[in-house]
């Protein structure tokens, strides 16, 4: 552990690099501290170079009005007094200040997901009647980027060696054998590396972070936006400080009571969504046809035909770019997340199709298309080429937070086994699952975590918003109903869309949100919206 006086250096080097001082808060501030034993939030200048992270659609007015702080909370809540972290925030100031009702904190999910400029673009999820009345505030939880981020190597050329030969998708003996071996060396450095936080990574513990947030900001009540993970905060917040929730919305929902009392299960459950979300497009594709999907035509029957030939051997497009079993698996599962990606998703499904079929080109097949990478579900492990003595900025907070929160089995010796059921259950993402946190967390160097795992019914007196998509594959519907159940007081909103979380992309949505944040009106149970935009439009 660090001595206090290292602590204290680490919450005020976090204060600096947002360009504000966590002490000097005035006498009110003093007071106030005095009086709740948590110390106000010091909003100040935002540093330059987190303000250059924001998006161009975030206007140099809208830019001038953020400030930013760090927060200090206790590393372990069990001993208040003991050494503290920091959590960084920005805050986007109510439109009307004159009106405002209070703050709503945001989270985008993970774990491990960085929130902090998330409420700079808060107009990309809220309608303005929200906006007028909320100051919105992104934060990056514990050991997430700039919040004392959780680092497991010291350079990048450690976490290389051990990415080498750690597959994402293991099939043959060698690839499972050198996957297990650079896993556990993974969390051996874990060991060695992480520091104080290792301990205390769990969703309890940032849910008890928010509280301390909450009440640093002047809320009496806290007002919480979450996505995917970011749910599993929210019904955390909810069940252990119930009297405290003024309104919450939590969108893509995971299921708290499984993936809190069995992981391995819960990630079984996990790749089913992926696949039920597979299958809606593949047929959605066929549905439209080809002037609208590419890689219509008895998709399924391509895709399954795809896959057994990369199984073979990769196959090589046009520009010389091999394709894998793996890259496809891949960037389907990352594509999935996202309606906008989808198009071109099959476009280059049909790319493959045809550089695996080349008499297949006479049928008038689109020309390559370029997509951005997929979305990185690898807990901070980049495949990079790094200068010698690199330092390593990444962070390890998705496995810290999941390997804390979910139970697994503490060996691998029947890994295999597993991967291989899961994998006639669910064909192309049971085993891809499988080599993520069932893998990992078996050597994870915690013991016995702190975290919360119940009850999850207790009553909020306003209903918790539970919003769920039909076609959401990294948390499947039957998640989102699951959710509404285990809450207390909740009521659950249905989407007819695919990609993961809708708010911001269904206007019906957006509206019946925006008036149960502002008027605390719940939408009622069981209603179905439908997005702006539906995949082939």
């Amino acid at each position: 552990m660090k001595s206090s006086s290292a602590s204290a250096r680490v919450v005020v080097a976090s204060a600096l690099v947002l360009g504000t001082v966590v002490s000097g808060l005035g006498v009110a501030n003093a007071q106030a501290e005095a009086s709740s034993g948590v110390r106000p939030a010091a909003w100040g200048q935002c540093a330059a170079d987190v303000l250059a992270g924001l998006p161009a659609s975030v206007t140099p007015e809208e830019r001038a009005k953020l400030t930013c702080a760090v927060q200090e909370v206790p590393v372990d809540h069990s001993r208040p007094r003991g050494e503290k972290t920091g959590i960084a925030m920005m805050k986007r100031p109510a439109n009307d200040p004159s009106r405002k009702i209070g703050s709503i904190f945001l989270n985008p999910g993970g774990p491990g997901g960085s929130g902090l400029l998330r409420g700079a673009v808060a107009k990309n999820y809220f309608q303005p009647s929200v906006l007028d009345r909320f100051d919105v505030i992104g934060f990056d939880p514990r050991g997430v980027a700039r919040s004392a981020p959780m680092r497991c190597f010291r350079t990048q050329e450690e976490a290389d060696a051990v990415n080498e030969g750690w597959y994402a998708l293991p099939i043959t003996k060698t690839e499972i054998a050198s996957t297990i071996q650079q896993s556990k060396t993974y969390t051996d450095y874990c060991k060695i590396n992480a520091g104080p936080l290792l301990n205390h990574m769990s969703t309890e513990a940032v849910a008890r972070d928010l509280d301390v947030m909450r009440e640093a900001v002047g809320d009496q009540q806290l007002n919480f936006v979450g996505f995917s993970y970011g749910t599993l905060i929210g019904s955390t917040y909810a069940n252990i400080f119930p009297q405290r929730t003024r309104a919450m919305v939590i969108d893509g929902n995971v299921d708290p009571r499984l993936r809190l009392t069995n992981g391995a299960e819960y990630d079984r459950q996990r790749a089913d969504g992926f696949e039920i979300a597979l299958d809606a497009m593949l047929k959605r594709c066929d549905a439209v046809g080809a002037t609208k999907c590419a890689f219509a035509g008895d998709a399924r029957g391509k895709f399954e035909a795809m896959k057994t030939a990369l199984g073979k051997a990769p196959a090589t497009l046009p520009d010389g770019t091999k394709v894998t079993l793996t890259d496809v698996v891949s960037r389907v599962a990352g594509d999935l997340y996202s309606i906008a990606r989808i198009t071109t998703l099959a476009a280059w499904l049909q790319n493959v199709h045809v550089a695996l079929n080349p008499s297949a080109a006479t049928f008038g097949v689109q020309a390559a298309v370029e997509l951005p990478a997929p979305l990185n579900n690898a807990g901070g492990r980049m495949d990079v080429d790094p200068l010698p003595d690199t330092p390593y900025t990444a962070d390890d907070s998705y496995y810290g937070v999941n390997c804390t929160d979910k139970p697994f089995a503490r060996t691998n010796r029947h890994w295999e086994r597993t991967a291989a059921k899961w994998e006639a259950e669910s064909p192309t993402f049971g085993r891809y699952q499988a080599a993520s946190d069932l893998l990992t967390c078996a050597t994870w160097p915690t013991r016995n975590p702190d975290r919360w795992i119940g009850p999850w019914n207790r009553k909020t007196k306003t209903p918790i918003v539970v919003v769920g998509n039909y076609y959401d594959p990294a948390t499947q519907y039957l998640f989102s109903q699951r959710m509404a159940k285990q809450l207390g007081n909740a009521r659950l909103i249905s989407v007819d869309s695919f990609g993961h979380c809708i708010l911001g992309r269904s206007a019906e949505t957006d509206a019946a949100v925006a008036k149960y944040l502002v008027d605390l009106v719940a939408p009622a149970d069981g209603q179905v919206f439908q997005p702006n935009v539906q995949p082939f439009a």
